[in-house]
């Protein structure tokens, strides 16, 4: 079996660190607490295991070659990022303490969760990075599962390294004069990033 790793691992790495909507919530809530910052990446870890399966299986082939489906599911993903865009910009017009706890452990795990099992463009990067490095003699179950597996695994190592070093500028991300400006970025970033999915 000859699975394409140098350029499957390349390419995994590049869209690893480009920003995205699960970075904004991540570091956003690890400014707050890196406990904060942790459940959230827990939760996308969560839906990137989700998105794995599904495309391991095939379902997320099947909603990406049907139009009306992958409208759908872009429809409600850009909704949600909408949603917590301007939640967070509602946030920097009240002030108030940074540090102040979420509803709850759940609601914050939740959050991640939703925040990438609605993300289209995370359904499409599995679809189409992993049946590249696929070896097309081999049986392709077994390369499916492995490759997703790598790419959930190169995930939680980012967030594992991204949520403290958050933490860590939380210092002088909290300061009166700089979080509204930080929590006003974080806001328009997720809501331009609802547009995006959209116009995918």
């Amino acid at each position: 079996m000859h699975i394409a790793w140098t350029s499957f691992l390349l390419a995994l790495v590049v869209i690893t660190v480009v920003p995205g909507p699960d970075f904004v919530l991540i570091t956003g809530n690890a400014v707050r607490g890196v406990r904060y910052g942790a459940l959230t990446a827990a939760g996308v870890v969560t839906g990137l295991l989700v998105h794995a399966l599904l495309a391991t299986v095939g379902l997320s082939a099947l909603v990406a070659a049907a139009p009306a489906a992958l409208l759908a599911v872009k429809a409600v993903g850009a909704l949600y990022l909408a949603y917590l865009g301007i939640a967070t910009l509602r946030a920097a017009r009240r002030g108030g303490p940074i540090r102040q706890a979420p509803k709850s452990d759940r609601s914050l795990f939740l959050r991640g969760v939703l925040c990438d099992l609605l993300n289209p463009k995370v359904m499409l990067t599995f679809l189409s990075l992993v049946p590249q490095a696929m070896d097309p003699a081999a049986p392709p179950l077994p390369q499916a599962a492995l490759l997703s597996a790598v790419a959930v695994g190169v995930f939680a190592c980012f967030w594992a390294v991204v949520v403290p070093l958050a933490g860590r500028l939380s210092a002088l991300l909290t300061r009166p004069k700089v979080r509204p400006v930080f929590e006003r970025l974080c806001g328009t970033a997720l809501i331009g990033m609802a547009a995006s999915v959209l116009a995918a």
